[in-house]
């Protein structure tokens, strides 16, 4: 099945900007969603420009804010005439270590990693069962295995939250038209990977990540550790060694 009209949630950078361009090369029909418009909108006339075929729609969207997610993804459906998938993508790398004065970075990243994430779904949802389809793609972590500690304690939380989630919706419409996918990426060269300080003999270019998640997704696999077999490899050790042996990974 073609999903013809995506919307990427995280679009002005990073992996939403770079799955946005591998779906419009494609010919889809996108809407784009970050909380920086002026991006969004220079992305939007580059992908216009390339891909002359195709819809482009921008909106601005804090994920934070329920009420603006659940109207701002109604008017990209009418504008775009339906929605067939949604890619739950934005997200915030910010930490500090749990009890050091800096409560604002962490709570800011469950806030957008996970209670966003949940917002996002609903908005999805509400589209999907009405039209009895679609296809809902979380983007969730690696670290989701394993809590991490240090700075990196909340965003490992709060991305453990989305594949409970993933799981959860995968289960509950296993039967049903609507498909649920979650990604679990390891280390992918950006913005956010560079300043989280992620291993560089780890880290996979931005194009072979992005290439591996959009693969997956055109697939609509339940879940997807990427890219390539060394992550599926860390993967599995994460959530089934002792800590003990994995204790390298974290």
């Amino acid at each position: 099945m073609t999903r013809q009209k995506i919307l990427i949630t995280g679009a002005s950078s990073g992996l939403g900007e770079e799955m946005a361009r591998r779906f419009a090369a494609q010919g889809r029909d996108l809407a784009l969603c970050a909380r920086r418009v002026e991006r969004l909108e220079a992305v939007r006339d580059e992908l216009r420009a390339s891909h002359p075929g195709i819809a482009v729609a921008v909106r601005a969207l804090d994920v934070t804010d329920h009420d603006a997610v659940i109207r701002v993804f109604g008017e990209l459906r009418d504008e775009l005439g339906g929605l067939d998938r949604v890619v739950v993508n934005a997200g915030l790398g910010k930490g500090a270590r749990i009890g050091t004065g800096r409560a604002d970075a962490n709570l800011a990243t469950a806030r957008t990693n996970f209670v966003g994430a949940l917002s996002q779904c609903e908005a999805a949802l509400g589209i999907f069962r009405k039209q009895n389809s679609g296809h809902l793609v979380l983007v969730s972590s690696i670290s989701a295995d394993r809590g991490l500690p240090g700075p990196k304690a909340a965003y490992s939380a709060s991305k453990a939250g989305v594949s409970a989630l993933g799981e959860a919706l995968t289960a509950e419409l296993a039967k049903s038209p609507i498909v649920v996918t979650t990604l679990l990426p390891g280390y992918i060269a950006t913005d956010m990977s560079s300043k989280a300080g992620d291993s560089s003999a780890l880290t996979a270019t931005l194009d072979d990540g992005v290439d591996a998640m959009v693969s997956a997704i055109e697939k609509e696999t339940n879940r997807a550790a990427l890219p390539g077999i060394k992550w599926r490899g860390i993967d599995v050790a994460l959530r089934f060694l002792p800590h003990a042996w994995t204790s390298r990974f974290v």
